[in-house]
């Protein structure tokens, strides 16, 4: 590894990263101009594609960057790692801000399908780069639909899912089919929430709550075996089909804790 002081216009985020906070550019922007430095560096690895424009990359330092730029700077000193696999070590690397459950799932099915045109490499290589492998479900789910509201999925999804040993390109068709069984089931609830909804229920759990309601592990004795994501999926179904808004009152609402539907 080297310290450089990497011209500005030659350094880019890498592509799969989530999208910059404004706020926290701003922030930042303020900080470095009262301070009149640049403290912090960020990580940078050569751009695998030669003929990009960019010559590095920044897995970590896209705020930095960002703010960097809009104060004028002709250049960012970096920390030049040699190994092109730190571009995707994002997750790890990243201290600037704090992800959220969308922003980390977006950013590993973005790793996903980059690292799937590389080579052979199966899920669990990349245990470290892609952190859960509900990750990898859930942002496909995320890239379906913007809204989706992941946080109530995840604790199930945390527990059923794992890395799959087979290639990125082969098991890509395995995680389509798995998000695609998420997005299912998340049609069956929100038709459940309406339907509580127009019994009056305002809350802003009311998706969480359903979810919970029908998780087939909330309860399971802790030496049942572990259910399968198929088996895990197909029991919420048809717990969904089953579940009846009318027995629901408010004070149910009111004991549950839970992720709201639109914290993400």
């Amino acid at each position: 590894m080297v310290l450089a002081a990497l011209p500005i216009e030659l350094v880019e985020p890498t592509p799969f990263q989530r999208n910059l906070s404004e706020t926290h550019v701003r922030k930042l922007e303020a900080v470095i101009g009262k301070i009149g430095r640049f403290l912090d560096p960020i990580i940078a690895v050569r751009t695998p594609k030669p003929d990009h424009a960019a010559k590095y990359w920044t897995p970590n330092g896209n705020h930095r960057l960002s703010a960097m730029r809009t104060l004028g700077a002709k250049s960012i000193v970096a920390i030049v790692v040699p190994e092109p696999s730190a571009a995707y070590q994002i997750l790890a690397l990243n201290t600037e801000k704090a992800h959220n459950l969308r922003e980390k799932a977006l950013e590993v099915i973005h790793m996903y399908k980059e690292l799937a045109q590389l080579d052979a490499a199966t899920e669990d290589n990349y245990a470290l780069e892609f952190e859960e492998p509900a990750f990898i479900t859930l942002g496909l789910c995320y890239e379906e639909r913007p809204r989706f509201s992941g946080g109530a999925y995840h604790p199930v999804l945390k527990r059923v899912e794992e890395f799959l040993k087979k290639p990125l390109h082969i098991a890509m068709s395995i995680r389509q089919q798995r998000a695609k069984s998420v997005l299912a089931l998340d049609d069956l609830i929100v038709e459940q929430v309406e339907a509580l909804k127009a019994k009056g229920l305002a809350s802003p759990y009311l998706k969480s709550f359903v979810v919970a309601r029908v998780n087939p592990i909330r309860f399971r004795p802790k030496d049942a075996p572990p259910l399968s994501f198929d088996e895990a999926l197909d029991r919420m179904s048809q717990a969904t089909a089953k579940f009846n808004p009318d027995k629901i009152k408010m004070d149910d609402l009111a004991k549950s804790g839970g992720v709201s539907d639109d914290s993400e």
